[in-house]
């Protein structure tokens, strides 16, 4: 594999993570697809634009390279099912509308798969791993923001329209519950949008398997409504005038996490 994924080191204790960010493919993966997949229309599209102003915060950033169709980093390497119901795996094999993702028989095969967990997925989380560590040795604590977004409107994932922001917290275990009430008291301020705690969307394997709070480690996932700053079918163009206002609640969001971290821990 080539370049597996980006990585910023920043100077306060704050990671961002976003697992689903990636548009390239593998060649297996690539001529496998059926044509409505060949746009990557579950992509967690825009995400490093859409925070790209936090790196100037001085949060470290880590974004994959790889679309979440070649592997899916925010699944446990066991490929444990994390929600009931409709949901796609670490290696997916179906469209979030439940059509099959591979033209019959041309999905990678096991020996390719493995080579995905090695060469992407690993390093991914040898990455969130590290910086999380190298952040609580430095400051005592970390802050772990894994940073997603989806159609708003995915009839076999949910029921109806999602919220605009969906905070999860895989039910009150990844993080202290005093952050994730100013969180969400963020996302009542914020006029025009609807939020959630905990609802269809409690976090993936990054938010449960690194959020810690008993080691000072404290992870939530955002699943953002694309509705929020792009057009949500092809080509999926983002949309300056939307993105401006959603960007701002974001920055706010991760100010009001910095400073739960100042005053909980000092630092």
């Amino acid at each position: 594999m080539d370049k597996v994924l980006s990585f910023h080191q920043g100077r306060l204790p704050l990671l961002i993570s976003m697992p689903h960010a990636g548009l390239r493919l593998s060649d297996a993966v690539r001529d496998g697809l059926v044509e409505p997949a060949r746009s990557l229309p579950d992509t967690d599209w825009h995400i490093p634009r859409l925070y790209d102003f936090a790196r100037d915060m001085g949060a470290s950033v880590v974004s994959a390279e790889y679309s979440r169709f070649v592997i899916d980093l925010n699944r446990p390497d066991d490929d444990k099912p994390l929600y009931a119901g409709a949901t796609t795996g670490l290696y997916p094999a179906t469209l979030f509308e439940g059509e099959p993702l591979f033209k019959a028989g041309q999905a990678p095969s096991d020996d390719q798969r493995k080579q995905y967990l090695e060469q992407i997925w690993r390093p991914y989380h040898d990455t969130l791993r590290n910086e999380l560590e190298r952040l609580r040795e430095q400051f005592g604590y970390a802050l772990l923001w894994d940073a997603h977004s989806i159609r708003s409107v995915i009839p076999h994932l949910f029921d109806g329209k999602l919220p605009d922001f969906n905070l999860g917290t895989f039910n009150g275990a990844s993080c202290d519950p005093a952050l994730a009430e100013r969180l969400q008291a963020v996302c009542a301020e914020a006029q025009g949008y609807s939020h959630v705690l905990n609802g269809r969307f409690k976090g993936g394997h990054i938010t449960r398997y690194y959020g810690d709070p008993d080691h000072n480690i404290h992870a939530v996932q955002l699943e953002l409504a694309q509705s929020t700053y792009m057009d949500e079918v092809a080509p999926f163009t983002y949309r300056e005038p939307l993105a401006q206002p959603t960007q701002s609640v974001l920055r706010r969001l991760l100010e009001t996490t910095l400073q739960w971290g100042h005053e909980r821990y000092g630092r």
